[in-house]
């Protein structure tokens, strides 16, 4: 479909709003695989050298929360030997280790209060070029489904993590309720 006006670089293809709805579906998935996991067992991890659940689950909070932070404050170069100690700085204030209730709670609130900030950006803002952690020149919007991406990367392991422990994730079950249904 042709741009009606001036059809910059990704000008007009994906509203940031829709990304961030689609964010905010896979952090209900992720923070309802947290909640259903065995609370006794956040430390299991199916082979030696693996992350453990809980481990994986606070990475999806801190990584999250740090990369969007640093998006909203006006970062343009996520590479670099201090990229580590700029993203830290976004995430200071959460704890190294969460029990299971405090993670939930915090999945939750992070995402609802990072939607609500993104959400406020210009179009201008998200049409902004950074560099990416592997060198890349993207867009802001462009970064944020790289975000969503990374998410959606760990949520899979917790899914798998919660499937070895005979757990149907939230995702299926909705799959399944539907099709039960006939839609």
């Amino acid at each position: 479909m042709p741009c009606p006006v001036s059809c910059g670089y990704n000008e007009g293809m994906v509203r940031a709003e829709y990304v961030i709805d689609s964010w905010q579906s896979v952090r209900q998935d992720t923070t309802a695989a947290v909640a259903e996991f065995p609370a006794g067992e956040f430390d299991y991890s199916p082979a030696a050298g693996l992350q453990t659940f809980g481990q994986i689950a606070h990475h999806i909070l801190v990584s999250t929360h740090a990369l969007t932070g640093m998006l909203l404050a006006g970062e343009t170069d996520f590479t670099g030997p201090d990229f580590r100690a700029r993203a830290g700085k976004q995430v200071a204030h959460i704890p190294g280790v969460l029990d299971q209730a405090e993670l939930v709670r915090r999945l939750g609130e992070s995402s609802v209060e990072r939607a609500a900030q993104l959400g406020a950006q210009t179009p201008e803002f998200w049409a902004g070029m950074i560099k990416r952690m592997d060198g890349a020149m993207v867009t802001r919007l462009e970064m944020l489904q790289t975000i969503k991406e990374h998410e959606l990367t760990h949520r899979q392991q917790l899914f798998t993590y919660l499937r070895m422990k005979g757990i149907v994730p939230a995702t299926t079950r909705r799959r399944l309720a539907r099709q039960a249904a006939g839609k």
